[in-house]
């Protein structure tokens, strides 16, 4: 049995800050262990490549939900990172911090958590390429790269279009203000995907107090009464040990988090009960409350050139491999999301109610089980899409079997709510309204979907039924709050009734922020290390 101080699950958004934080001194022996292996791939480091490992089960969890009702039984696809760098090395990279009605949700649930609080660990964290502003940080691990100068044309095109329809032009939604149509800022540093493993594991794997361990699955954690004291891992095919002399600190996200929880017995009684698993601690909310953002699109067939016709031709990919190859620009160094915003459906609103997308490029006729962002369709073609920001709609999983490798049950429960099939009847109509102002009516040629077929609340209803998909925000599972009986951790991040044993990464969040889900995870791993070394003082 190999001994440590700290032990921590998962080496992604959050835990590759907990092993760089902790071990930064040199006072703590810590060990990180990943269920995947290295970050090393040409398509987890290229930001284009994102497309090649949307499937990829070397570097991918590939989870799909049961049915979902409101999808018309359709399952959902989840892609969660299982490489060094979890899902920050093979998501979309769109930064946004959220908005400060999110953290003064939180707070209200878990005081220390408030904007106030966490604003400047937003600011500790960047190293922002843009426009100089007290509101950004600079010289931080995490590189955020502004992305106005190199976007496609279309995407100034949508741009105008919006202000048109009275959404105007932010330079900076991670700024003072959030609301209206932008750019998006992206973590990419010269060119390279800028994850967590590359941000904050890089800089820290040579010191002598810090084991990074790939391949290695954590299968339970292990206890002395109530106190947490080490894990069970398998790897390379044999069972191992490790012991925390002074906690175990799970960031493996919102589904791996909670689903060890449970396998370790610490979860609703009933569900372990079920599959034989003797209950240490009845806590009926490991695995409650999962919240997820769910996006739809609308697809348009341009009359002017859009990414399609730069990907998509031999001589176009052999263009765009030249630019970043010897200058690491063009649209191999970027996300495809290239546009977007926020915006408020009614003054009443207390924050954004929707977030925009604009991607100059289309993929309609991509086979299932394939995402070819180097292979569009062979037509002019452009999407705008859009997703509620705070859903009120929630699910839950739980496992479905003792055997750690067999993936949970999720149950999105996605549309749940009247106000969450309103607002995405609104988002609808607004990215129609968006399309038909002057610049964006100008270049579109027809809309192949919904199509104009479409006109009726019913039948958008039923076509976003169909189509709507998860944005890949999956948070909330082990919330975080003071009342032990509706929350997992308290406010230091600590499992309620449980000694040495703190949980930190998406799956803490109170409440779903508005925006992408990765900056908060990474701020989440921030802000726990400050808490851990905190209490490693008293």
């Amino acid at each position: 049995m190999d001994q440590f101080d700290y032990v921590i699950v998962g080496a992604g958004s959050a835990g590759s800050v907990l092993a760089n934080r902790l071990s930064q001194s040199g006072q703590f022996s810590v060990l990180l262990l990943e269920a995947g292996g290295a970050d090393s791939s040409p398509w987890v480091q290229v930001p284009i490549g994102y497309g090649k490992v949307y499937y990829d089960a070397r570097v991918n969890w590939k989870y799909t939900t049961e049915p979902v009702a409101g999808l018309d039984g359709q399952r959902s696809y989840w892609p969660r990172g299982k490489v060094l760098g979890g899902s920050s090395s093979i998501n979309a990279m769109v930064y946004v911090r959220g908005h400060p009605r999110d953290y003064a949700e939180w707070n209200a649930a878990a005081p220390g958590w408030g904007w106030d609080d966490i604003e400047p660990v937003f600011r500790r964290m960047e190293d922002w390429d843009g426009p100089a502003s007290d509101a950004r940080g600079v010289g931080g691990p995490l590189s955020v790269h502004d992305v106005t100068d190199e976007v496609h044309p279309l995407t100034n095109t949508y741009l105008q279009a919006a202000a048109q329809a009275g959404i105007p032009t932010n330079p900076d939604y991670n700024g003072p203000v959030m609301e209206g149509a932008a750019c998006y800022q992206i973590t990419t540093k010269d060119g390279w995907r800028a994850s967590a493993a590359r941000s904050y594991l890089r800089p820290a794997r040579k010191r002598q107090n810090l084991n990074i361990q790939t391949n290695a699955h954590v299968t339970r954690i292990l206890f002395d009464g109530t106190r947490a004291t080490g894990v069970e891992y398998r790897q390379n095919g044999q069972t191992k040990t490790a012991s925390a002399r002074a906690e175990v600190i799970l960031s493996g996200g919102a589904i791996n988090s909670p689903q060890l929880l449970q396998l370790s017995g610490i979860g609703p009684a009933a569900v372990l009960q079920d599959h034989g698993i003797p209950v240490l601690l009845d806590a009926p909310q490991v695995g409650r409350n999962l919240q997820d953002h769910l996006g739809a699109d609308n697809y348009y067939v341009s009359k002017v050139p859009s990414l399609n016709q730069q990907l998509r031709p031999l001589w176009g990919k052999a263009i765009a491999a030249a630019q970043y190859a010897l200058k690491r620009k063009g649209p191999l160094s970027l996300s495809l999301n290239q546009g977007g915003g926020f915006v408020r459906l009614s003054e009443e609103s207390e924050g954004p109610d929707l977030q925009l997308y604009f991607s100059p490029v289309s993929y309609t006729r991509a086979p299932v089980g394939v995402r070819p962002l180097m292979n569009p369709d062979p037509f002019q073609g452009f999407l705008m899409g859009f997703n509620p920001c705070k859903p009120t709609s929630a699910g839950y999983l739980q496992i479905q079997s003792p055997d750690p490798m067999v993936a949970p049950e999720l149950h999105p429960n996605y549309l749940d709510t009247d106000h969450d099939r309103a607002v995405m009847l609104a988002g609808t109509k607004l990215i129609r309204q968006i399309a038909d102002m002057p610049a964006l009516k100008s270049v579109i040629q027809s809309e192949l979907s919904p199509g104009a077929d479409v006109t009726n609340d019913a039948d958008i209803a039923a076509y976003l039924r169909r189509t709507a998909w998860t944005v890949f925000h999956q948070c909330s599972t082990c919330r975080m709050g003071a009342d032990a009986s509706a929350n997992v951790v308290d406010a230091r991040l600590r499992v309620h009734g449980i000694q040495g044993l703190r949980v930190a990464d998406a799956s803490i969040f109170p409440t779903i922020p508005t925006g992408n889900t990765n900056a908060p995870a990474i701020m989440v791993g921030e802000k726990a290390s400050d808490l851990i070394l905190e209490d490693a003082k008293s």
